[in-house]
């Protein structure tokens, strides 16, 4: 489940995962999920050791976790009008263990696209975990607070992702400011925490322009 809040900060997608690329027991397999995070990249197709793995993703897109056998990945994402065909727009390898869970978040201008693999950890117990990703490529280094209170992660940058913060369940009224200052950029109001459950807030959009800034937050694991 997600939500998709109207402010800073990455709809799911069909999913086709290359049958030679499954393994028959869960825990022997990674299981890998997919962000289009790139606001003017069009929709793509993602390969995995030259096979489809994730079709038709648009902007905002995010798939559900896909199962892959472990080991060194060659990723290619490539435009969906290419079918495949051509060079792609991204190319690059990725490592993936069996038994863990994986976000790979495509982010960037479409000119200068590059991907931000992350390890995703199951929540439990009777806290959470919030996480933070800077996917808007126009935006500054950002704190983001509670509203009118405590920076809770400092001065991230384009590209960068915190490390999960661990918070009590309960619904929080953040917000974003641009590194160092009291004033805030955007609000993020009633963001839903639940005991158990890490998430993922990923900054998609552009702070000036269009697509607008955005913010989905992710339940993390599988």
């Amino acid at each position: 489940m997600k939500w998709i809040i109207s402010a800073l900060m990455i709809a799911v997608l069909f999913v086709t995962a290359s049958p030679q690329s499954l393994a028959a027991e869960n825990n022997n397999v990674a299981n890998v999920r997919v962000i289009h995070a790139s606001p003017d990249a069009p929709s793509v197709d993602v390969y995995v050791d030259g096979k489809p793995a994730f079709k038709g993703a648009s902007f905002k897109d995010v798939t559900d976790y896909a199962a892959l056998a472990p080991g060194e990945k060659k990723v290619q994402i490539f435009a969906t009008s290419a079918n495949g065909k051509g060079k792609p727009v991204l190319e690059q390898k990725l490592t993936v263990e069996a038994g863990k869970n994986y976000s790979v978040v495509a982010l960037g201008e479409v000119d200068n696209l590059s991907v931000l693999a992350l390890e995703d950890q199951k929540g439990s117990g009777d806290k959470a975990g919030l996480r933070a990703v800077h996917a808007s490529p126009d935006a500054p280094p950002v704190d983001i607070a509670v509203k009118d209170g405590d920076v809770l992660i400092k001065n991230l940058a384009f590209g960068q992702n915190s490390e999960y913060l661990t918070v009590s369940p309960d619904s929080y009224n953040l917000e974003v400011r641009a590194t160092g200052s009291d004033t805030s950029v955007l609000d993020l109001p009633n963001v839903p925490v639940e005991a158990g459950v890490n998430y993922t807030a990923i900054a998609i959009g552009f702070l000036d322009g269009d697509p607008a800034l955005n913010v989905i937050l992710l339940k993390d694991g599988k």
